[in-house]
Protein backbone atom coordinates (compact mmCIF):
# COMPACT_ATOMS: atom_id res chain seq x y z
CA UNK A 1 0.00 0.00 0.00
CA UNK A 2 1.36 3.79 0.89
CA UNK A 3 1.63 5.70 -2.52
CA UNK A 4 -0.36 5.60 -4.52
CA UNK A 5 1.67 6.77 -7.33
CA UNK A 6 5.11 5.50 -7.30
CA UNK A 7 8.05 7.63 -7.21
CA UNK A 8 11.67 7.86 -6.18
CA UNK A 9 12.58 7.50 -3.01
CA UNK A 10 15.95 8.08 -1.38
CA UNK A 11 17.96 6.63 1.79
CA UNK A 12 19.36 9.38 4.40
CA UNK A 13 22.58 8.78 4.96
CA UNK A 14 24.99 9.90 8.12
CA UNK A 15 22.91 8.70 10.58
CA UNK A 16 22.79 4.98 12.39
CA UNK A 17 19.92 3.11 12.30
CA UNK A 18 18.92 3.36 15.91
CA UNK A 19 18.62 7.67 14.70
CA UNK A 20 16.68 6.42 11.68
CA UNK A 21 14.00 4.39 13.60
CA UNK A 22 13.99 6.90 16.21
CA UNK A 23 12.70 9.28 13.25
CA UNK A 24 10.09 7.31 11.49
CA UNK A 25 8.57 6.60 14.61
CA UNK A 26 8.29 10.06 15.80
CA UNK A 27 7.20 10.97 11.81
CA UNK A 28 4.82 7.96 12.12
CA UNK A 29 2.68 9.48 14.94
CA UNK A 30 2.73 12.96 13.16
CA UNK A 31 1.33 11.88 9.97
CA UNK A 32 -1.40 8.98 12.15
CA UNK A 33 -2.25 12.55 13.99
CA UNK A 34 -2.72 14.49 11.01
CA UNK A 35 -4.94 12.24 9.39
CA UNK A 36 -6.92 11.98 12.13
CA UNK A 37 -7.55 15.47 12.35
CA UNK A 38 -7.65 16.86 8.61
CA UNK A 39 -8.37 13.63 6.67
CA UNK A 40 -9.03 16.02 3.86
CA UNK A 41 -6.18 18.55 3.75
CA UNK A 42 -2.69 17.88 1.89
CA UNK A 43 0.78 18.19 3.77
CA UNK A 44 4.16 18.14 3.52
CA UNK A 45 6.82 17.77 6.12
CA UNK A 46 7.20 21.71 6.53
CA UNK A 47 3.50 21.10 8.09
CA UNK A 48 3.87 18.50 10.10
CA UNK A 49 7.51 19.89 11.40
CA UNK A 50 7.94 23.27 10.27
CA UNK A 51 6.45 26.66 10.88
CA UNK A 52 5.18 26.91 14.67
CA UNK A 53 6.90 23.09 14.97
CA UNK A 54 10.13 24.36 13.37
CA UNK A 55 12.62 24.06 16.81
CA UNK A 56 13.64 20.24 16.80
CA UNK A 57 15.42 20.54 19.82
CA UNK A 58 13.92 17.40 22.34
CA UNK A 59 12.89 15.68 19.17
CA UNK A 60 14.63 12.66 17.02
CA UNK A 61 14.77 14.86 14.04
CA UNK A 62 17.53 17.45 15.82
CA UNK A 63 20.17 14.59 15.12
CA UNK A 64 19.75 15.29 10.94
CA UNK A 65 20.81 18.82 11.97
CA UNK A 66 23.62 18.06 13.75
CA UNK A 67 24.70 15.84 10.87
CA UNK A 68 24.82 18.79 9.02
CA UNK A 69 25.98 21.07 11.32
CA UNK A 70 28.87 19.15 13.19
CA UNK A 71 29.45 16.07 11.29
CA UNK A 72 29.44 18.09 7.92
CA UNK A 73 30.62 21.51 8.86
CA UNK A 74 27.73 23.74 7.66
CA UNK A 75 26.62 27.34 8.20
CA UNK A 76 23.39 27.43 9.90
CA UNK A 77 21.26 28.65 7.00
CA UNK A 78 22.68 25.51 4.99
CA UNK A 79 22.52 22.94 8.15
CA UNK A 80 18.65 23.62 8.54
CA UNK A 81 18.26 23.49 4.53
CA UNK A 82 20.10 20.12 4.37
CA UNK A 83 17.94 18.92 7.84
CA UNK A 84 14.90 19.93 5.78
CA UNK A 85 15.92 17.76 2.55
CA UNK A 86 16.46 14.66 4.78
CA UNK A 87 13.45 15.04 6.75
CA UNK A 88 11.54 15.29 3.92
CA UNK A 89 13.11 12.22 2.56
CA UNK A 90 13.14 10.55 5.60
CA UNK A 91 8.77 11.23 5.89
CA UNK A 92 8.57 9.84 1.89
CA UNK A 93 10.21 6.63 3.56
CA UNK A 94 7.56 6.89 6.17
CA UNK A 95 4.78 7.12 4.30
CA UNK A 96 5.11 4.24 1.57
CA UNK A 97 5.71 1.94 4.22
CA UNK A 98 2.60 3.03 6.05
CA UNK A 99 -0.71 0.52 5.79
CA UNK A 100 -2.66 3.23 4.72
CA UNK A 101 -2.44 4.38 1.00
CA UNK A 102 -1.32 8.35 0.65
CA UNK A 103 -1.72 10.27 -2.65
CA UNK A 104 1.08 12.19 -3.77
CA UNK A 105 1.96 15.35 -6.08
CA UNK A 106 4.79 18.15 -6.32
CA UNK A 107 4.41 21.58 -6.00
CA UNK A 108 7.29 23.57 -6.18
CA UNK A 109 10.05 21.92 -4.68
CA UNK A 110 8.05 20.43 -2.35
CA UNK A 111 6.47 16.80 -1.97
CA UNK A 112 2.29 16.84 -0.61
CA UNK A 113 1.13 13.98 0.68
CA UNK A 114 -2.76 13.28 1.08
CA UNK A 115 -4.44 10.18 2.76
CA UNK A 116 -7.03 8.72 0.88
CA UNK A 117 -9.51 8.31 3.55
CA UNK A 118 -9.77 4.01 3.11
CA UNK A 119 -9.46 2.62 6.42
CA UNK A 120 -10.85 -0.59 5.32
CA UNK A 121 -7.51 -2.74 6.03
Amino acid sequence: MALIEKSEIRNVAGINQAQRDAIYHFLQGAVYCWCKNRPKEWFAMRDLMGGDNYYWEGTPLLTLYQKHKDVLGKEWEDAVTGAAKDSGWLLKRVIEDDKRNFKTKKEGLVRMYKWDGDSSY
